[in-house]
């Protein structure tokens, strides 16, 4: 019996047989990004229960020298959850088993959830005891906690709550040797040493299996006033963003840029969708205030900024939702981005965050720097613009792509050329989809010899073998 069948029969008697995948149509779905950009080979697929599991699962990789890749709800964007053509086959290891939700702490504002639980099942479990877990996406109902700690996802509450890295308290842990850290404090104060939770939030796998998380909730926003408004260009918005920070303070939750050409995709593309405003616009914000009392003083405050920016010649056009059923079709709007533009063509996102206040010379940056290598060519734009990330998407019709035998080399040039755009604004080209497949070359153009070299001492440190996920983030 070879190593791989071994191994594959060892974990089928610890797991059961229903729990290892091996047959083509069983594992179709776990070795291919739901984009269909990266597709290859697993040896298995591993779906353990429990956190014991895991562990059993890891050790055994690691005796056989079989490489471990953990996988949530395969949602990635950059192909950081399935396995890499140029490597070997590695074990999946699917954590849709475990979502249990193990207890809620009202009184510490806290939930421990395993890490196969489905984003949303976390936030509507919270909203069950009036509290919020903010962490917001658009793949929400299929993307897992797992996941979006492995990644840091941002989404659409970083402006008021930050990022998911804000949103951890604690986490459990199996390690490269199959040992597991239990580190599922709930405390917001600990001073014991290296906060180590922060070591595994964000690195993709590639240092350990996060198994389960304790994370922080926040008071249930009550009411919510949403408006849907037409900036003048992405310098109006900016100004109208500082006047909702000045008049509005905590209470704003969401300030969301697009342009013409993305709403135009989502309401082609998406059923039930259809354009706020009555006229066509270049640019639109979804802009969102929240608060747990006084309804009428959110309306207020959100009808007076916007006639204050209409007065000053900063909006077109705005309209404000007057129902929940109206706010969640603006929204629906807004999370239905990535399914439209998958149904259009081949886009490649990027994924940039620059200083809030150099958003629109990147914008205006990025589309000259694409433009010149392809005029004219397709541009979506969506993003965040209350924490300076902003999705740029050059995107190719399935035609051209397929037309043109150098489409792959042309995306990448591309993507680098906005990423430049952001780098040369002092900002980033990874804000909150990870780096994965798609961005190791730009890790190893833009981080420093020295950054590098701390981060290969720590992989080094945690996972000697480099079985952990290889290839990943660290060029």
């Amino acid at each position: 019996m070879g190593t791989g069948a071994a191994l594959i029969s060892r974990l089928s008697m610890e797991l059961g047989a229903d729990a290892v995948l091996t047959a083509a149509s069983d594992v179709e779905g776990f070795v291919e990004d739901f984009r269909g950009r990266y597709k290859a080979d697993a040896l298995c697929v591993a779906q353990p229960a429990t956190t014991a599991q895991v562990s059993f699962v890891v050790r055994a990789c690691a005796e056989s020298g079989t490489p471990v890749l953990p996988q949530g709800g395969n949602t990635s964007l950059c192909g950081g959850a399935v396995p890499a053509a140029d490597g070997a086959r590695p074990v999946i290891v699917s954590l849709a088993r475990m979502r249990r939700i193990r207890n809620i702490d009202v009184a510490n504002g806290s939930i421990e959830v395993e890490a196969g639980c489905v984003l949303k099942t976390v936030q509507d479990a919270a909203a069950q005891v009036r509290r919020l877990y903010p962490v917001s996406l658009g793949a929400e109902g299929s993307c897992q906690i797992g996941g979006t700690i492995s990644t840091n996802a941002g989404g659409t509450g970083v402006l008021r709550y930050g990022n998911t890295r804000e949103n951890v308290l604690g986490l459990e842990v199996v390690l490269a040797d199959g040992s597991v850290w239990n580190g599922l404090r709930g405390l917001r104060k600990d001073n014991t040493g290296i906060d180590l939770k922060h070591v595994f939030i964000g690195t993709e796998g590639t240092l350990g299996i996060v198994t389960a998380a304790t994370l922080k909730l926040h008071p249930l926003p009550t009411h919510r006033s949403v408006a849907w408004f037409a900036p003048i260009d992405p310098a109006a918005a900016l100004r109208i963003l500082g006047m909702f920070q000045a008049g509005c303070g905590s209470s704003l939750s969401a300030y969301e840029l697009m342009n013409a050409r993305q709403l135009e995709l989502v309401i082609k593309n998406v059923r039930d969708r259809r354009a706020p405003l009555s006229a066509a616009h270049a640019w639109h914000v979804l802009v969102e205030l929240s608060d747990i009392r006084d309804a009428a003083g959110l309306d207020e405050a959100l009808l007076r900024m916007l006639e204050q920016a209409t007065e000053e010649g900063l909006v077109e056009d705005a309209v404000l939702a007057t129902s929940d059923t109206q706010r969640g079709a603006l929204w629906e709007i807004r999370h239905s981005v990535t399914e439209a533009n998958k149904k259009e063509g081949v886009g490649f996102t990027t994924d940039c965050a620059v200083p809030v206040s150099a958003v629109p010379a990147f914008i205006d940056r990025a589309i000259r720097a694409v433009h010149a290598i392809e005029p004219g060519m397709d541009i979506a734009i969506v993003g965040h613009m209350g924490d300076g990330n902003v999705h740029f998407i050059p995107m190719f019709s399935f035609d051209e792509w397929k037309a043109r035998p150098d489409a792959a080399a042309q995306g990448a040039a591309l993507r680098h050329c906005v990423n430049e755009a952001a780098h040369e604004l002092g900002g980033t080209f990874s804000a909150e989809h990870g780096i994965g497949q798609t961005g190791l070359p730009e890790m190893a153009h833009y981080k420093s010899a020295v950054e590098l070299a701390l981060m290969r001492a720590i992989k080094h440190a945690l996972d000697p073998k480099n079985l952990m996920n290889p290839g990943r983030l660290i060029p």
